[in-house]
């Protein structure tokens, strides 16, 4: 009879890793619920927990075929192979058999940025005096303007603002990796506007940028409800706060911006990002400088 170990009590050792290489909040969830979801999946098949190729794949396979998006089968499955990765260096198993294992496809899906019209509406939505309407346009305004992932805006702290110098700090930005980032002058007016609303909440003392309602602070689940609260209030559909960092990026090459600021701004290194954000609007700006080009005019 063989004999598998028994990795499920091993999760949380590879979480404290992960947190130990300061790995973000967001990654953390997203690495454990993968392997948990995996673990569920073994025991519902009722066949061992067995990081190999045949098992990870009809894990994945069940996935796809139970409706699941490709993008979540891939995260899912990059769960279960940097678990794995983890496991063989600790010696938890003798060999990492996921090591060549090939990420499932993804479609390129669109994403749509929202235009202009939406976008003022999104912030008329936030327009009003007390601290949640003035954090939320102040938020709407530093996403659209920054590019700035919704986990690096959580993180933000009061320090990271300079507002004279019309600058925001991002500190651990993905993998690590921090950046600065100018702000326009209305994105000033409403992080001041902000902060000065923010002095009168219980937590305010605190070193955290951004509060919640009823002497609470504020989380990334706070964020995605209160954005698509607003989103909802200016009619607009299918509302993601990722769609700012979309929106931010096609804004940006629009108003002619250079595609190296915009890596900057965005903390990306790959120039693919650039394509994989700003496709929906792609074609719009090809015409749009195809008419300014006017190569017919010969």
């Amino acid at each position: 009879m063989v004999i598998y170990p028994d990795i499920a009590p091993l999760l949380d050792s590879w979480l404290v890793h992960l947190a130990a290489e300061r790995k973000s909040a967001q990654t953390l969830k997203t690495y454990g619920d993968g392997v948990r979801a995996f673990l569920r999946w073994c025991q519902a098949a009722e066949c061992p927990p067995i990081l190999d190729r045949p098992t990870v794949n009809a894990f994945v396979s069940d996935l796809l075929d139970g409706g699941a998006e490709a993008s979540t089968a891939r995260s899912r499955q990059l769960a279960v192979r940097r678990f794995s990765t983890w496991l063989a260096d600790e010696g938890e198993i003798d060999t990492d058999q996921l090591l060549t294992l090939k990420p499932p496809k993804l479609d390129h899906k669109v994403v749509q940025e929202l235009d202009d019209d939406q976008l003022r509406a999104l912030i008329k939505a936030c327009k009003g005096k007390d601290l949640r309407d003035r954090r939320d346009e102040a938020i709407v305004r530093l996403m659209a303007e920054t590019g700035a992932r919704a986990g690096e805006i959580v993180g933000m702290s009061v320090a990271d603002i300079d507002l004279k110098r019309g600058a925001a700090i991002v500190r651990r930005g993905k993998g690590g990796k921090g950046r600065t980032v100018p702000i326009s002058p209305q994105a000033a007016e409403a992080l001041d506007r902000y902060i000065r609303a923010r002095r009168t909440h219980r937590l305010a003392q605190t070193p955290a940028l951004w509060l919640g309602e009823r002497g609470k602070g504020f989380t990334y689940d706070g964020l995605y409800v209160a954005l698509r609260y607003r989103a909802d209030q200016a009619g607009i559909p299918d509302f993601h706060p990722h769609v700012l960092r979309h929106t931010a990026a096609g804004r940006w090459l629009a108003a002619g911006g250079s595609e190296g600021g915009l890596m900057a701004m965005a903390g990306w290194s790959r120039r693919d990002m650039i394509d994989r954000y700003t496709r929906s609007t792609s074609e719009r700006r090809a015409a749009e400088e195809a008419r300014r080009l006017n190569l017919g005019d010969l």
